[in-house]
């Protein structure tokens, strides 16, 4: 990786049109199962394989009697993920280990009212703005917008209500190789502070390969910023903590914090300290080493960077290795930066598909641009302006060893 310098950084070049990335492919009718050929039966005692397929049907009712979907996708190699309308969230990601059992290696919750009441962003879409914006304010073209504050006076994660709480309207699809769903939201202007109507499509695919394919478009029809990401909480062992998990993430440095867990305006390298995950290593390794940074986010929770300049080359931004059940995570990315959380705020009060959601029990890698953006004019450009359209991509694989 070249030398990181924040002067050497330019403006985002993620907000450029892409026809490609704009066409979809789709199938459906609600209640029904989209694949393309019927399941085939080996004989009797053998295993039954599939052709990929994408079943919705109803999940539930929120407080103010909105109904929410749920999408089942599944590939050939017994990879089984649920998708739900509401915050687009994955509440379940059953994946074989190294004996080719298969199990649920995602946080989640077994009710709707636990999603709408209890959630700390389990498996979510973040929008519009993932990370924290310092004092919930920013301007943009000598306009000062005041935003929802929802983590002391700061803005987490797209505000009160963010996309992690909206319903989105979803449509799945399946083809030879892969399922998907299209989930599409608009976002009114003046939604949680931010300017312009923001529409966004969110595409989750997962294929034959063993990846989860997401690819995020927007576009707005006035002046804003976007910043999305996925949340999920991931324990590739499906029980216990996640410190025995090895970590690697490709990043020379992090963007230090202050005690609001907002960026300092500086990079830090990692090397020769407590975040240095160039090659791999448990996650507990350092985790209660003395420096202030993790204090400060009472263990990691800091955004690496992953380039000097943001382009929309996929990358490797991390991958993680569970020795126990022989798992492997790769997450892939666009974006210039990937956040690392290693479930400090967890506490064992809720529970869910069969978990307690215990302190440190689960990580998380979101990609994104760097927090507080808005306000850091050095850091890479989080603007989208109409007639731009921004487009992004994360992909989780899947694999053991």
């Amino acid at each position: 990786m070249s030398t990181l310098s924040l002067t050497s950084i330019r403006p985002a070049q993620l907000f450029t049109a892409s026809g490609s990335r704009a066409k979809w492919l789709l199938a459906g009718v609600l209640s029904l199962t989209f694949g393309c050929s019927s399941q085939v039966m080996a004989q009797k005692g053998q295993t039954m394989t599939t052709t990929p397929s994408a079943t919705i049907s109803a999940y539930g009712v929120l407080s103010d009697a909105t109904p929410v979907k749920q999408v089942t996708l599944k590939n050939s190699n017994n990879i089984e993920i649920d998708v739900i309308s509401y915050g687009g969230i994955i509440t379940r990601m059953s994946v074989p280990d190294a004996k080719g059992q298969s199990g649920n290696i995602v946080y989640g919750f077994d009710s709707l009212s636990d999603y709408e009441t209890k959630n700390p962003y389990f498996g979510a879409l973040i929008g519009r703005y993932g990370n924290r914006i310092k004092d919930a304010k920013f301007s943009l073209f000598g306009t000062e917008y005041q935003l929802a504050t929802n983590d002391g006076d700061n803005h987490l994660h797209g505000g009160v209500q963010g996309f992690d709480k909206k319903v989105w309207s979803m449509e799945p699809f399946a083809t030879k190789t892969s399922a998907g769903v299209k989930l599409t939201l608009v976002s009114p202007d003046g939604d949680q502070g931010y300017p312009g109507e923001l529409t966004t499509v969110v595409t989750y695919t997962l294929t034959n390969d063993n990846t989860l394919d997401m690819q995020f478009i927007a576009t707005t029809d006035a002046p804003t910023i976007v910043n999305l990401t996925q949340h999920t909480y991931f324990n590739l062992a499906g029980k216990g903590d996640i410190l025995d998990h090895e970590l690697t993430i490709n990043s020379a440095a992090i963007t230090p914090v202050d005690s609001g867990l907002i960026p300092t305006g500086e990079l830090m390298p990692v090397a020769g300290t407590a975040f240095d995950f160039t090659s791999a290593k448990a996650i507990g390794k350092d985790i209660g080493d003395s420096h202030k940074q993790l204090a400060l986010g009472k263990g990691y929770d800091h955004n690496y960077v992953l380039k000097d300049q943001p382009d929309n080359t996929l990358i490797e931004a991390a991958s993680v290795y569970d020795p126990a059940s022989g798992r492997v995570l790769r997450v892939l990315t666009e974006e210039p930066a990937v956040q690392f959380y290693s479930g400090n705020f967890l506490d064992g009060s809720t529970s869910g598909m069969g978990q307690q959601h215990i302190f440190r029990g689960a990580f998380c890698l979101e990609p994104q641009h760097y927090p507080d953006s808005p306000n850091q004019p050095a850091f890479p450009s989080t603007t989208l302006l109409p007639g731009d359209v921004y487009s992004t991509r994360i992909v989780y694989a899947f694999d053991t060893k």
